[in-house]
């Protein structure tokens, strides 16, 4: 037995032994040279400093310099080389970490969920009711097991709610947009022309999206808020965020870890509005603090499109038990009973509307607080948007454009084209078939209705036009709008040049 201990003492010291030597050979034996080399390099250099010269002077200075730097650049790749290596190391052990919280909170998640079946279980359970009895428990359970929580809380509030309205006997659109400016007047102390009050009907006649701007404090969100009391539903505010980028900002997103569609208030307002009759408004609240050509792009599109049952926005690829009942195949229809409108300040804080978003909507410019005036007490009505809409086909039916007019507008739009290089596109033209009539049945002039066109859809594009150099056009267009239309007739676009002027 000694004998195998003292066996396996010496075969162990001599492997240990054996291992030093390897290790020395590897790393120290290479270097034991290098000090004595030194000499070696200094009995070379004493040996030929004397023949160096000037030259030679020069190259040995400008050789030992960059032998320096290249040692120095060697040492800092290690150093760069270590430190990534450190921070590759840190990045895989904080993404092990990573992995093991969401292993932990998907635990948690499901343990969450299984804990809320059991309460909602027992609560069924005590009220002695079953979940597919289709009672206000089973609607619970439904609303928060769905994937659209808020969307299938609408239906639930209308599933058994009377949506009809009746016509209102007797009303036309003058009598309308009398009736909008006193209830505005009597009920919210808002103030606006008869002017202003007739390019909003005569705006949503022709377009799903208005635009109110101008400068803070002149009642742009008010006048929308006020036509959603006017109407008996109230109008539902968005405020745009500067962060949007994209349709997901709007109109929320499908999460995949939780399986559920987040959904925004402006999905749900949209969502309210399939199952009402009557006229409903969202307002995007100072919709420029982000780019409304991208958050808004979608819609912006789809309400281009001539068959209203092609104005559909995706929400998810498919439709599972559970959905909102108008949702169909993940697809949403946006009713035509629905008014975008969008509040804009023009300051630096905001980004300027461009030209596409220009040409589709409708822009009232509000440059003045309102004026009190008196007036007679109005309440709130209630009317079907069919009823609206019946009230804009019968205008525009009996209100046909003048020829005369026709005739003057293009002879304004070959002026404009001769000294400003810019055109009447054909969606101006559309628009004002639809805009003009509307107007005059409201209770306007022809005069009045092209004079609104022409200053918010072609004098706004002259801002991107160095209007320094364009002074003697500006004057021309002046004398000639007085030519064609009679002194004092184009009122709005005078201002506008003649504002236009004094920048």
């Amino acid at each position: 037995m000694e004998a195998y201990f003292e066996y396996l003492r010496e075969m162990l010291v001599k492997f240990f032994e054996d291992l030093g030597v390897f290790f020395y050979k590897w790393w120290v034996s290479p270097w034991e040279n290098v000090p004595g080399n030194f000499e070696l390099y200094n009995s070379i250099f004493q040996s030929h400093v004397n023949d160096f010269g000037f030259l030679g002077w020069f190259f040995y200075v400008l050789f030992f310099i960059f032998f320096v730097a290249l040692i120095g650049a060697i040492g800092f790749g290690l150093f760069i080389l270590l430190r990534k290596y450190v921070r590759f190391v840190k990045r895989e052990l904080d993404k092990d970490e990573l992995r093991r919280q969401v292993e932990r909170l998907n635990y948690e998640l499901y343990a969450a969920i299984q804990e809320r079946d059991k309460i909602l279980n027992l609560k069924t359970a005590y009220m002695g009711i079953k979940p597919q009895e289709g009672s206000e428990a089973a609607e619970v359970i439904e609303e928060v097991q769905s994937r659209f929580p808020k969307l299938i809380s609408v239906d639930h509030a209308y599933k058994d709610k009377n949506t009809q309205i009746l016509n209102k006997e007797g009303l036309s659109l003058e009598e309308l947009c009398n009736s909008m400016r006193n209830f505005a007047a009597s009920k919210l102390h808002l103030y606006y022309t008869i002017d202003q009050i007739r390019e909003l009907f005569a705006g949503i006649a022709t377009s799903k999206l208005i635009i109110l701007e101008g400068i803070s404090g002149t009642g742009k969100t008010s006048l929308a808020n006020a036509l959603g009391k006017f109407f008996s539903f109230d109008t539902s505010i968005i405020p745009v965020q500067p962060s949007w980028k994209d349709r997901s900002e709007l109109l929320g997103y499908y999460n995949e870890f939780t399986k559920k569609f987040n959904e925004s208030e402006f999905l749900k307002a949209l969502y309210v509005t399939t199952y009402r009759k009557d006229l409903n408004v969202i307002c995007l609240d100072e919709m420029n603090l982000a780019r409304i050509e991208y958050y808004f792009a979608e819609f912006l599109s789809v309400m281009e499109m001539t068959e209203k049952d092609k104005w559909i926005i995706d929400l998810i690829p498919d439709t599972v038990k559970g959905d909102p009942i108008h949702l169909t195949e993940g697809k949403l229809v946006i009713p035509q009973n629905l008014i975008f409108f969008g509040t804009a300040n023009n300051d630096d804080s905001t980004y300027t509307i461009s030209d596409k978003v220009y040409d589709r909507a409708i822009s009232i410019f509000f440059d003045d607080k309102g004026r009190p005036f008196d007036c007679t007490e109005q309440e709130p009505i209630t009317i079907p948007y069919s009823q609206l809409d019946s009230l804009y086909k019968e205008a525009i039916k009996q209100n046909q454009i003048s020829e005369s007019m026709l005739r003057k507008f293009d002879q304004l739009d070959d002026f404009v084209i001769k000294k400003f290089k810019l055109a009447f596109g054909n969606r101006i033209l559309k628009q004002l078939e639809t805009f003009v009539p509307v107007y005059v049945g409201c209770g306007g002039s022809e005069t009045e209705a092209f004079d609104f066109i022409f200053t918010n859809k072609i004098l706004k594009k002259f801002e991107s036009l160095n209007i320094a150099f364009l002074k003697d056009e500006l004057k021309e267009l002046q004398a000639f709008l007085d030519k064609l239309y009679g002194k004092n007739q184009f009122k709005l676009a005078q201002a506008k040049i003649s504002a236009m002027l004094k920048d």
